[in-house]
């Protein structure tokens, strides 16, 4: 099975490290030294430079990977029908896609940067007969939603696509919480990096209320410590993040 990527982001990267394994992997983008270095990293990918010629990508499915402001300038090297095109630009409608590249089938998906170790969490919409395919590629590198509404992928673009930053946040902060109060840095953060790794796991099971009233005491230490959260305003600092980001992923 194979795909193509138009791009060398880290996006694109964090998707070939994912699927580099199961797919053979197309990687199509202007940038000749970005193109070398993917190739050095991951020698079994197949390269196309963006030149004065047009690329052909009839019959391919093609994963945009691109910035949206991008889209107009490189879809001109593009020739033929893709049969799908899978694009994570943010922001950007099916219709846009349509009205630029020529394609059978377009999807629109949000990853995000776990891909690199089969982990993102991607949302998916589009076309139903594309809808198989597109998730079987989006699985290579980790787990996948389909969802019901394009409404709906730019709304879990603030969670899924921006939660990691807005988690590396709270990582951050709790490693820096632990550093305040004596501990060495590498010792908090890999007190961190195993609550995140334990609590992925819990969700699988478990609602997020349920998993807090199960370790919060009356009266305990983690009572103590909810208490100067919800002071400080955390969960409402969060779905206002929510909602600032789903605001610019729908403009």
């Amino acid at each position: 099975m194979k795909f193509s990527i138009l791009g060398t982001g880290k996006m694109a990267e964090a998707i070939i490290a994912g699927a580099v394994k199961n797919y053979e992997i197309e990687l199509i983008g202007r940038d000749n030294k970005r193109i070398h270095e993917l190739k050095s990293l991951y020698p079994n990918i197949k390269t196309t430079a963006l030149l004065d010629s047009p690329v052909d990508i009839e019959g391919k499915n093609l994963l945009l990977c691109i910035k949206p402001n991008a889209l107009e300038g490189v879809s001109i090297f593009l020739s033929g029908t893709a049969n799908g095109v899978i694009s994570i630009l943010a922001g950007t409608p099916i219709q846009k896609i349509k009205d630029t590249i020529k394609a059978n089938y377009f999807v629109r998906a949000m990853p995000n940067l776990a891909a690199f170790y089969q982990k993102s969490m991607t949302t998916l919409y589009g076309d139903n007969e594309f809808k198989d395919e597109a998730i079987n590629i989006c699985e290579s590198f980790g787990k996948t939603l389909w969802l019901d509404s394009e409404k709906e992928i730019d709304i879990a673009t603030a969670i899924a696509g921006c939660g990691p930053a807005f988690l590396a946040l709270v990582a951050e902060a709790l490693a820096d919480g632990g550093v305040k109060e004596g501990l060495k840095r590498d010792d908090a953060l890999k007190l961190v990096q195993g609550l995140f790794e334990g609590m992925g796991d819990l969700l699988e099971s478990k609602a997020p209320a349920l998993i807090k009233d199960e370790v919060m005491s009356p009266g305990g230490t983690t009572a103590a410590g909810y208490s100067a959260l919800e002071e400080g305003a955390t969960r409402d600092s969060f779905i206002k993040a929510v909602s600032k980001a789903y605001e610019r992923a729908k403009s």
